[in-house]
């Protein structure tokens, strides 16, 4: 890897541990997105980086929060999370790749008429929704994630829409997104993928992650808390869209 190479890719891991930092989401994407779009790296290398950067950033932003924390919420995506990823990894070695990218743009669609919904009208839930809505938005994480390495949008949608403070929904999203990336670094460095290059990169991206991760912290964007959702759905359509258009290019290009 040149010196170039290992630059732009540190300065778009700082970028999305920003992001990360202050909405509770988005380092995946942005890094993994940032660094395909530019033909960087392979997607799984910048997959087995962001799961070790992703501790790392929580580690650094989550201390001094649990008492901003539903555990009771965080319990019942867990336990939802579960039986969704074990769903999903399934379905997706008995679906043929045409139906796979036909539930994509599915997904696809669904996110952005959920960033356009709340966009178009921006209330939020007046009361805590119920155990079970959390759970099933932790299996449809799950699902969505086994299937297609994406399980972000529906817990974003999730909590975002509930009455919380935007600093209690970034503490919960980032404690779901540290488990599920150490269990992911644990189960790949079994494997023995946890490669020169990808310790390398991460070696030199965590000084700028735990930088990035105090700046956030210390100094996030000067937005009210509803343009804070206004922003993360507005990602959501982003997020959305690339999904529609992937599903496109796979099926009938």
């Amino acid at each position: 890897m040149s010196t170039e190479t290992l630059l732009a890719l540190v300065a778009i891991i700082m970028v999305g541990t920003y992001f990360q930092t202050v909405t509770g989401f988005g380092l995946g994407i942005i890094v993994i997105g940032g660094s395909s779009a530019l033909d960087l790296a392979t997607v799984a290398m910048m997959a087995a980086v962001v799961s070790l950067v992703t501790v790392v950033n929580c580690a650094v932003a989550l201390p001094g929060a649990t008492k901003q924390i539903d555990w009771r919420a965080i319990g019942a995506v867990a336990v939802g999370a579960i039986p969704g990823i074990i769903t999903g990894v399934l379905l997706l070695e008995l679906l043929s790749a045409s139906a796979t990218s036909i539930l994509q743009g599915l997904l696809g669609i669904m996110v952005v008429y959920s960033g356009l919904s709340f966009l178009v009208s921006p209330t939020k839930k007046t009361e805590r929704t119920g155990d079970t809505s959390f759970f099933v938005s932790g299996f449809s994480s799950g699902l969505t994630g086994g299937l297609f390495g994406m399980g972000g949008p529906p817990l974003v949608y999730q909590l975002y829409r509930q009455p919380f403070d935007i600093k209690k929904i970034r503490n919960m999203l980032l404690v779901i997104f540290a488990c599920t990336s150490v269990f992911r670094s644990m189960f790949i460095g079994i494997q023995g993928q946890l490669n020169t290059d990808i310790l390398l990169l991460t070696a030199f991206a965590l000084p700028a992650v735990t930088l990035m991760t105090f700046i956030g912290r210390r100094f996030p964007p000067p937005l009210s808390a509803d343009a804070m959702r206004r922003v993360v759905f507005s990602v959501l359509m982003l997020i959305g869209i690339s999904l529609i258009t992937s599903s496109y290019l796979a099926l009938f290009m």
